[in-house]
């Protein structure tokens, strides 16, 4: 099937395909950092509750430390959600160019494949 397309077509097809991983790739990111900022909005939440003298625990690997400063656990947090939060932006932005070259190269590998056989369908003027 590969032996009649040309090979500037062939090329097209394989970014095609990089593209599509790209885009998966991205796509994956993106939902793990929303995932991380729902966390960290549930996790802030919870430390409003908070009384000011209650104990509150951080995760660090398979313990948990108690945190003796709440107020700069509670600023550490909301500024991993602004990074994790710039972070998504940055990824929408490159999905959406990611995916309009997509769109652009499917629309170019189409017209390519296509026109050999409107080529064939055309008699030839002599």
């Amino acid at each position: 099937m590969m032996d009649n397309i040309p090979p500037r077509v062939q090329n097209q097809i394989a970014q095609f395909q990089q593209l599509t991983q790209q885009i998966q790739m991205v796509t994956t990111q993106k939902i793990q950092l929303e995932a991380q900022v729902r966390e960290l909005d549930r996790t802030l939440q919870e430390l409003e509750k908070t009384a000011e003298d209650s104990a509150v625990f951080r995760n660090v690997g398979s313990l948990l430390i108690q945190v003796k400063d709440k107020a700069a656990l509670v600023n550490e947090l909301k500024e991993q959600k602004e990074s994790s939060d710039v972070r998504i932006k940055t990824l929408e932005r490159q999905d959406k160019h990611l995916r309009e070259r997509h769109k652009s190269l499917q629309d170019q590998i189409t017209q390519a494949l296509q026109m050999p056989e409107a080529a064939a369908a055309k008699p030839e003027a002599e």
